[in-house]
């Protein structure tokens, strides 16, 4: 990974989002006078990439209708898929509206995110053009936003999608979503922050406070202590896949009760944009419905065209499909609109709030009492924030705690992309997810080691499988941590050095192949100039940045060689 560039005028960030995606930028002089200064734009359309978000969704349908959809491809939720692929990369991903995913390999998302990425340096350039600037590819400092949760392989895909949309490696940050949003509210002031009292200073030395950025996939969590200096994180980023599209899911469901599944799939097929529209509806009432609704719940619904699929299929209209339901009680149609029994909404949330409030739960238990008195505040951000549900329960659960949620809360990590762009050193310390290491064969020593493990090489006797841990879980690095550990080569004329790279969230893991251990990558480095002669290397482990870093030396000549860390 090529050293950052300082030589920049404009940070442009990215945020793939489950549900929602956009990008901003803030040139470098703006954010010297005004930090929040920062231009957000969803208009995404260029060349081959036909469009994104709501806009692909309406391209779609009209595609459909026009019978061309095998002419395109159309990918939904593809995001989700990098979390819960943390192995392997045969990536499932949605095609059409078929809830049932294709199996696709790598290449297609990746050249998904990088036709993306492209598509937003062309339509970033119109406005900048338009101010009469003239800039240069290298004038730009680029940042993708993942969850903190991500695995290493998982930002490092990003990084390389990034690379074939033609971003250099050294003008390529990778920020994540929950310390951008933790950034971007220390910036506002507390008019802007619902839920904080007159007086309440997140920029005070010594303010803890937690980050629960709930979007449409994930729920991500991290803990941050104000320092001197910036941020410092106190507790490892932990979360799970309970977003807000868990409400979909279930609300679907109740769909699939009410027509059958068979009869859904025939809709996405004839009329597509009548199923977006409901589950747009959906989206509205996500945000307004709150624990206080005791009646009904009314959404705007396709009348005309369910009554044609049911009057074709069920050999009744929609009405009578309600009526001969399980929701025969809890609904009723209202010309154009669809009235739900207020609970039967509201338990859709019950699930996910659930989870949620777990998530927050362990992560105040992983603080083993020594600040969990002391983080008083819990911040929301993330578009599934926005739902007063998810805020409701929240503050039910943990009374003593101030729940704030920032104006935009779902801008929140995408605007506060940019400010890491301008500042990423904000963030000093991290605290390591998993215990990091190679695989090695030190010299057999009867007392430390497994005799089975016992192997002859070159007439040494070795221990095969050995974990040689480069640092612990839940230790606090800072930015720029340096571990460094020597190695040799094993042969005449060897040309490169390979080890097997480890994680595992054991404290102090022994061998390789332990249940725990999982192997995430290899470590491949260069020999330049082999000789017959051994040659001893020093790798430098790089640790508190958002990705791993690693740098190869020759202990002979002091020069980098060329490393590569292949996770993927």
């Amino acid at each position: 990974m090529s050293k950052l560039s300082d030589d920049y005028l404009f940070v442009v960030a990215i945020d793939f989002g489950t549900t929602y995606s956009g990008y901003a930028f803030s040139s470098r002089d703006d954010f010297k006078k005004d930090p929040l200064k920062i231009v957000a734009n969803q208009a995404w359309n260029a060349g081959k990439f036909v469009s994104f978000g709501y806009e692909a969704e309406n391209k779609y349908a009209d595609i459909v209708l026009d019978g061309q959809q095998n002419e395109y491809f159309f990918f939904q939720r593809f995001k989700m898929q990098l979390y819960k692929n943390k192995k392997k990369y045969t990536i499932r991903v949605k095609l059409s509206l078929d809830p049932d995913c294709s199996k696709h390999d790598a290449s297609k998302i990746s050249k998904l995110l990088s036709q993306t990425s492209r598509c937003i340096k062309e339509t970033f350039m119109v406005p900048v053009l338009e101010r009469g600037k003239e800039i240069k590819k290298t004038d730009i400092r680029w940042v993708l936003t993942v969850p903190a949760i991500w695995s290493d392989a998982a930002k490092q895909f990003m990084r390389k999608s990034a690379e074939l949309a033609g971003i250099p490696n050294n003008q390529l940050l990778i920020a994540l979503e929950p310390e951008a949003a933790s950034i971007y509210c220390q910036d506002l002031p507390i008019e802007k922050l619902q839920g904080a009292d007159k007086g309440y200073c997140m920029t005070e030395e010594g303010t803890r406070y937690m980050v629960v950025d709930n979007g449409g996939g994930t729920s991500d969590i991290t803990i941050h202590q104000k320092v001197s200096k910036g941020l410092k994180e106190i507790c490892r980023a932990s979360g799970g896949d309970c977003g807000g599209i868990s409400v979909d899911n279930s609300f679907y469901q109740i769909f699939v009760k009410l027509l059958g599944a068979p009869l859904l799939t025939i809709m996405k097929q004839e009329d597509p944009s009548a199923y977006l529209d409901i589950f747009r509806e959906l989206e509205a009432i996500k945000r307004t419905v709150d624990k206080t609704n005791q009646d009904y719940v009314t959404m705007a619904i396709p009348r005309a065209f369910l009554d044609k699929i049911c009057k074709k299929h069920l050999h009744e209209d929609f009405a009578a499909v309600i009526e001969a339901s399980p929701y025969k009680y809890r609904m009723i149609v209202r010309y154009d609109k669809l009235r739900m029994e207020a609970d039967l909404i509201k338990n859709l949330f019950k699930e996910p709030s659930q989870k949620i409030i777990q998530l927050i739960t362990d992560a105040l238990n992983m603080l083993n009492n020594k600040y969990t008195d002391l983080v008083s505040v819990i911040l929301l951000v993330g578009g599934f924030s926005d739902s007063k549900i998810i805020q409701d329960e929240i503050k039910a659960k943990f009374p003593k705690k101030r729940v704030i949620v920032p104006e935009d809360a779902g801008l929140a990590v995408l605007k506060g992309a940019v400010l890491f762009g301008h500042r990423p050193e904000q963030i000093v310390s991290r605290i390591v997810r998993y215990t990091y290491g190679v695989q090695y064969r030190p010299r057999f020593n009867s007392s430390i080691h497994d005799p089975a493990r016992r192997v002859v090489t070159h007439g040494i006797q070795r221990c095969i499988d050995a974990f040689d841990i480069f640092v612990s879980i839940d230790s606090e690095v800072e930015l720029g941590s340096k571990i460094r550990k020597e190695f040799a080569t094993s042969r005449e004329f060897q040309e490169f050095v390979s080890f097997p790279v480890f994680q595992t969230i054991q404290q102090s893991p022994k061998y390789t192949d332990e249940d725990s251990c999982t192997h995430i990558g290899t470590l491949r480095l260069a020999i330049p100039n082999p000789s017959r002669y051994f040659r001893d290397l020093d790798v430098e482990f790089i640790f508190g940045h958002t990705e791993l870093k690693v740098i190869g030396y020759g202990m002979q000549t002091g020069r980098e060689c060329e490393t590569a860390l292949d996770l993927i």
